[in-house]
């Protein structure tokens, strides 16, 4: 049997003892020591660790059997592993953060049946390999679950159908319930945290990130922990985090397993939006709008808990109806190895965090997004200049005396509703003035008007066509800028 080295840096960890193969020797001897660097092997007579699973900058994890249970069940051996590089108080931090995983477990695991179960918190001293000194390391250990990682399975087995998201984002709703209600927030939600056990039930891990939130308390600013990609702006920021920050990572999560990309292939930085729908056209309307509110920048115009999601996504005749929790003892017992959870980076203080704002009401528009100033100014640019091109076109072909001002309104309408809809937008605008100017330019019976006004003063017929639509541009642009002037005032002082 094969026992493997906790000790950090070993260079060879794993240790062939044949006598272990026999399952009373195994559960009889007294200790081994690593035949390399010394270490004790049995962590506190108790934990046989067999291979290691899985390490980061701050932990490794390690598949171990239990002596002290009849079956000599498998768990996972979390070690507590911090970088060379970090500064005392850092690694003061990095050991709380460690420790609150700890605890976050005893409360919330051994009370959910979807949440690891936590056996054991220790620390072992062990003779250094240095001679006269010590080696501390601290330990905990939790149950193991026999599945795959969203991460794990998105690598092996390609996307996700939405029926399957919709399944695990029920699954994973319900026990954010759990955790928002006994006082915690996760902060650490991605396709890695996630794992599906062999029975098909989805578990949420690693709660090394976990922040306490006391209800009716001030708020804190967030310590800074976070995944790239997955968390909100507010925790990224350094801000306040809530119950719908989770919900805005779960949301990102959700749509990575049904896209495939990664959360900066899916996120446009230019309008500040997720646009996803066109790369998962199976999504029903309903998931895709509950997907668009959860994404949204501002946390109160988020769902405010886990439960709001879970009414949303339900039918109108059964909203409101919560199903039971399942109990504990349901659940399958685990068994063989796989990876477990990747570990986290460490938080700088588990300040309590106030009950979040109530919602406000949020208009949905589906998959369109707000403009920007600079979206609002290039959009009123195109108008102008595509409404002067047609306006040649229209005026050349019919005549001013057949056109009211009720069809000028029409037209521009029109235009901007398609900017509006997104229908044409950024570099749609370009190509479409481009098309139309070409047009208007090279049938003659469409600049029958420019030809006119070029006679009259001399002008080239291409630049007379160009300046009407410039100037039109131009004038819909100071247009634009005025009502938004005009318009923030109002909002100022009203």
């Amino acid at each position: 049997m094969d026992l493997y080295c906790t000790r950090p840096g070993c260079p060879r960890p794993v240790n062939a003892f044949t006598d272990l193969d026999h399952q009373a020797t195994l559960r009889a001897v007294p200790q081994k020591y690593c035949t390399t660097c010394g270490m004790e092997l049995i962590l506190i007579g108790r934990y046989v660790p067999l291979n290691l699973l899985g390490q980061g900058g701050f932990g490794a994890a390690f598949l171990a059997r239990d002596r002290y249970t009849p079956a000599m069940r498998q768990c996972v051996v979390k070690q507590f592993l911090p970088s060379g590089q970090l500064s005392p108080a850092q690694l003061v931090v990095a050991q709380q953060l460690f420790e609150r995983e700890a605890e976050v477990l005893e409360q919330l695991g051994n009370t959910h049946p979807l949440i690891p179960d936590l056996f054991a918190f220790f620390e072992l001293t062990v003779p250094s390999t240095q001679a006269g000194k010590q080696d501390k390391f601290f330990y905990l250990v939790q149950e193991y679950i026999d599945g795959e990682t969203m991460e794990e399975e998105l690598v092996q087995k390609g996307t996700l159908s939405p029926d399957d998201v919709a399944a695990m984002l029920k699954e994973v709703l319900d026990i954010l319930t759990f955790v928002h209600d006994n006082g915690s927030i996760h902060r650490d939600i991605k396709p890695s945290n996630i794992m599906r056990h062999r029975n098909g039930r989805f578990y949420l891990l690693d709660f090394g990130a976990v922040k306490q939130a006391t209800k009716g308390a001030a708020t804190t600013k967030s310590t800074g922990i976070y995944s790239l990609g997955f968390a909100p702006p507010e925790q990224m920021s350094g801000g306040e985090v809530y119950p719908s920050s989770d919900l805005y990572a779960l949301a990102v999560t959700c749509l990575m397993l049904l896209t495939g990309k990664q959360p900066n292939e899916l996120f446009d930085s230019y309008s500040n939006t997720w646009k996803w729908r066109s790369y998962a056209p199976g999504v029903n309307r309903t998931l895709a709008d509950v997907f668009d509110r959860m994404l949204l920048p501002t946390p109160s115009q988020r769902f405010q808990a886990a439960a709001e999601v879970l009414s949303a996504l339900k039918p109108p005749s059964t909203a409101g109806r919560r199903s039971p929790t399942t109990p504990k003892a349901s659940l399958p017992v685990s068994s063989p190895p796989t990876a477990p959870p990747q570990p986290v980076q460490p938080a700088q203080s588990a300040a309590p965090l106030a009950s979040p704002q109530p919602a406000r009401p949020v208009r949905r528009r589906g998959a369109i997004a707000p403009f920007s100033t600079l979206e609002l100014l290039a959009a009123a640019a195109f108008t102008g200049f595509e409404g002067g091109l047609l306006a040649i076109a229209v005026l050349s072909l019919m005549g001013p005396f057949l056109l009211g001002g009720f069809f000028w309104v029409v037209l521009l309408t029109g235009l901007v509703f398609l900017q509006a809809r997104r229908t044409i937008e950024r570099v749609d605008l370009l190509i479409t003035a481009g098309i139309t100017l070409a047009i208007v330019l090279f049938v003659p019976r469409l600049h029958g008007l420019a030809v006119y006004l070029a006679s009259l003063f001399g002008g080239n017929v291409l630049l007379t066509v160009v300046a009407i639509a410039v100037a039109t541009g131009l004038i819909a642009i100071a247009a634009t800028t005025l009502f938004r002037i005009i318009f923030n005032l109002l909002s100022t002082f009203l």
